[in-house]
């Protein structure tokens, strides 16, 4: 069966621009101030976290500790005020639903991943959820990706993984996935070189599984998708 590995942040939910304001804000604390760009890079392209501007300005490691975890404090705070689903999730997730297997590969923390979730009514189309928790490393590490693979008995040739950062393509072809990139307002400039193939919106995801599928899969595996789609 066909399974697709989801991103979260920026791609279920419309979280990355809550968690720029919440490092900004700390940062701002100790006078560092942190613009869009330096976010997207260190953040969205490296996968790092913005407190090594702290860190290159020699701040001891115990205060970017207290800001470490008030960062986290504030991005709870925020994520917790009201739903964040993006537009389109729940569409996508419901017609795909029951015709694939499909999962969550996040680099979030679990508490943050429930917190986002509390009201989007998005968890019942998920078999499984893996968070930061899960792996040591993150994205753009392959190990998300590749812990899914080893924990679920998941074939790569068989997973299709979506994404929205320049760090989760990198982490996804990494282990070896296809990848479908969907456009955000934070990653509408890159190029994706690498991806499968690039979206403008996540209501586009179903048929690109579908014509993935019909490209990749036998003409056994194709009747049965059809059987379940037209149904």
């Amino acid at each position: 069966m066909l399974t697709i590995l989801w991103d979260n942040d920026g791609v279920l939910v419309n979280t990355e621009g809550l968690y720029f304001r919440a490092c900004q804000e700390v940062l701002g604390e100790v006078g560092i101030g942190l613009t869009r760009e330096q976010f997207k890079e260190i953040s969205l392209r490296r996968g790092e976290s913005t407190l090594v501007l702290a860190a290159q300005r020699g701040i001891a490691a115990d205060e970017i500790a207290r800001l470490r975890a008030a960062r986290d404090r504030r991005y709870a705070e925020l994520l917790g005020s009201q739903s964040w689903a993006i537009d389109g999730a729940e569409d996508a997730l419901r017609t795909l639903h029951g015709q694939v297997r499909m999962g969550v590969v996040t680099s979030s923390q679990r508490n943050h991943f429930e917190t986002a979730h509390a009201s989007t009514g998005l968890r019942r189309y998920l078999d499984f959820v893996l968070t930061r928790e899960d792996y040591q490393h993150t994205k753009p590490h392959p190990e998300p990706y590749l812990t899914a693979l080893a924990r679920y008995g998941l074939r790569p040739d068989d997973c299709l993984v979506v994404e929205d950062s320049e760090r989760g393509l990198t982490a996804a072809t990494a282990a070896g996935l296809a990848c479908l990139m969907v456009r955000s307002e934070w990653t509408a400039d890159e190029t994706f070189c690498r991806a499968t193939q690039v979206l403008s919106s996540l209501r586009e995801v179903p048929a690109a599984v579908q014509q993935w599928a019909a490209d990749q899969s036998s003409p056994a595996r194709m009747r049965r998708w059809s059987a379940g789609t037209s149904g």
